[in-house]
């Protein structure tokens, strides 16, 4: 009866271990998507669960830019603030058949306005 209980204690210890390691891959592979203040945002594969949008902003520290599942549906020119979480605005100009080209998940880059002194690189897709 204690080789049983043994045999069980090792299969739990096996399978703690894997789940455990399992658990790490996964941190791992999540920490790379969050950015930091000196490396571009990184949205998440196919955009968010609403169907909004989600671009990389190039030296990021602290912007965000986001196309919402609304503006995707009805596509016309707008002006896309990506302030975000910094102390300062930049905007991005994109047109209706950019919209278009986003909503059809192709790639589209535009630089961002000039303010303090720099702007920044937004990628869709």
């Amino acid at each position: 009866m204690k080789e049983e209980q043994a045999l069980g204690r090792r299969e739990f210890a096996l399978s703690a271990a894997l789940a455990a390691l399992s658990g790490v891959a996964i941190t791992i592979s999540a920490c790379g998507r969050s950015g930091s203040p000196s490396s571009p945002s990184s949205p998440p594969p196919g955009g968010s669960p609403g169907g909004d949008k989600q671009g990389t902003v190039g030296s990021n520290h602290g912007h965000t830019a986001t196309i919402t599942a609304a503006r995707l549906a009805s596509p016309a020119d707008i002006s896309l603030d990506i302030r975000g979480q910094s102390d300062h605005p930049h905007t991005v100009m994109l047109s209706a058949a950019e919209i278009t080209s986003i909503a059809a998940n192709q790639r589209v880059s535009k630089e961002s306005t000039t303010d303090d002194g720099h702007s920044h690189t937004v990628t869709f897709n």
